[in-house]
């Protein structure tokens, strides 16, 4: 079944694509849907001063503001009605997924099949909402707060925020929906990648304008281009990498045949965590400085100023804190998102084994063992990836879209979508195998 599937991949070209009808549509729709975001996130808010609110932006770009903005496609900038991004909902899922570790309730709902999944997503829903009401009340008293940026500031003007900003979440949260079911590739994680992407150039024009200017050497672009290339192979390699756990599974009898045992495998990804860790490492650490940066600088004590310094974006601390904590979520998070007790019992239910190992407990031992030496390459990995940019961008200046959480994000998005329009051009031709076997097998029988 691999070597014939491994054919077919090999066989796929521009005529197989040219044939694949519903494969177009889905194409179609996707970039249709991408379009409407990109639309709405220059769609401004309201009652805003542009000026003002740019100068301020200007003001707080290196702090959280700067992360959420490169999320958000750049609307967080011009504050626009996409400007929460799809944040809320991300963070939603990431609670819920937290909870049904910790709530008895919610783990049996996860287990209930279909029907729990749908109570699970529907709770994920109320608290993007939740959570999106609560940042788009921040944002408004933060506006409010701000010199000349609010023309009315008010109830009215809060309320409207708070309504505009929450209704775009939701339709973003819909719109990604739309697009895995109708679609190509995971429609979430495409909304924040088409917002990396269309940033790009301009991060490019802007990394060029301070060489022509002189920022910047030609030799250190030049530099910064051979490591954005190495380090997207160097992703590409290891978000292929699997270790694979040999399964076998006995011989069973049908009637009076004996059929021999089959053998699979178990594959557990070296980066199972994804970009989770960077994404909550780096909000963690900026979020003091945004708030500081909000406030009155000559209000704060000395040490909170010191500690400030110390904690500031490229600096000794930051880095070390930065590496911890995404080394500290790549294993909270793995250890969220794969049960070795629940894989174990899976194997134990279908009568698969891992050769020398006992069912049940041991196995589960076993695969927690080796998830926890792949998680620790994996870490390192992640560690890495995100820390020799942050250097690079903290010693030359180069935009925050060509972080490492950017690249990382983008890569494994492409990588994830080519493996989905992979996998439909070889159903197609399965399909068509199959046709094709069944009118050879029609013109026989007559």
């Amino acid at each position: 079944m691999a070597s014939a599937a491994e054919q077919l991949a090999s066989n796929l070209n521009f005529s197989a694509f040219a044939k694949a009808e519903d494969l177009k549509k889905r194409i179609w729709f996707t970039l249709g849907a991408l379009l409407v975001y990109r639309l709405g996130t220059y769609i401004p808010l309201p009652g805003l001063n542009p000026e003002a609110f740019a100068q301020a932006f200007e003001q707080q770009s290196g702090g959280i503001l700067g992360l959420f903005n490169m999320f958000a496609g750049g609307a967080v900038e011009r504050m626009a009605i996409f400007a929460l991004g799809i944040m809320p909902y991300i963070s939603a899922s990431i609670i819920m997924q937290l909870m049904t570790s910790v709530v008895p309730a919610l783990e049996q709902l996860k287990k209930d099949g279909e029907q729990g999944r749908k109570v699970i997503n529907q709770y994920t829903r109320y608290g993007t909402v939740l959570l999106g009401t609560m940042q788009a009340y921040g944002i408004s008293v933060g506006l409010e707060s701000g010199n000349g940026i609010v023309s009315d500031p008010g109830w009215f003007f809060r309320i409207s925020t708070v309504v505009t900003l929450v209704g775009g979440t939701m339709f973003l949260m819909w719109l990604g929906e739309q697009i895995t079911a109708r679609g190509i590739g995971n429609g979430i994680s495409l909304i924040i990648f088409s917002g990396i992407v269309a940033a790009l150039p301009g991060a490019v024009a802007g990394t060029l304008e301070l060489g022509r200017t002189g920022a910047l050497s030609t030799g250190l672009i030049i530099m910064v281009i051979v490591i954005a290339i190495a380090v997207i192979a160097f992703i590409v390699f290891v978000e292929r990498a699997q270790r694979r756990l040999l399964i076998q599974y006995p011989k069973r009898q049908v009637g009076n045949r004996m059929f021999q045992g089959d053998a699979s495998h178990l594959p557990l990804k070296l980066n199972t965590a994804g970009v989770i860790p960077p994404i909550f490492a780096s909000s963690l650490l900026l979020l003091p400085a945004t708030l500081a940066g909000f406030s009155n600088s000559t209000d704060l004590p000395a040490w909170a100023t010191t500690i400030l310094a110390t904690l500031g974006h490229g600096q000794p601390l930051y880095m070390v804190f930065y590496a911890s904590m995404i080394a500290f979520f790549a294993f909270f998070y793995t250890a969220v998102v794969f049960n070795p007790k629940d894989t174990a019992d899976n194997l134990k239910n279908h009568g698969g084994f891992i050769p020398g190992i006992r069912p049940g407990e041991r196995t589960a031992e076993y695969i927690d063992y080796v998830l926890t030496r792949v998680t620790v390459v994996g870490a390192m990995y992640l560690v890495f990836v995100c820390l020799l940019p942050e250097v690079l961008i903290a010693q030359t200046g180069i935009p925050y879209y060509l972080g490492g959480t950017s690249l990382l994000i983008v890569v494994s998005v492409t990588l994830d979508t080519v493996a989905q329009i992979q996998g439909h051009l070889i159903a197609q031709q399965y399909e068509g195998l199959i046709k094709k076997s069944k009118l050879r097998g029609g013109k026989r029988g007559r």
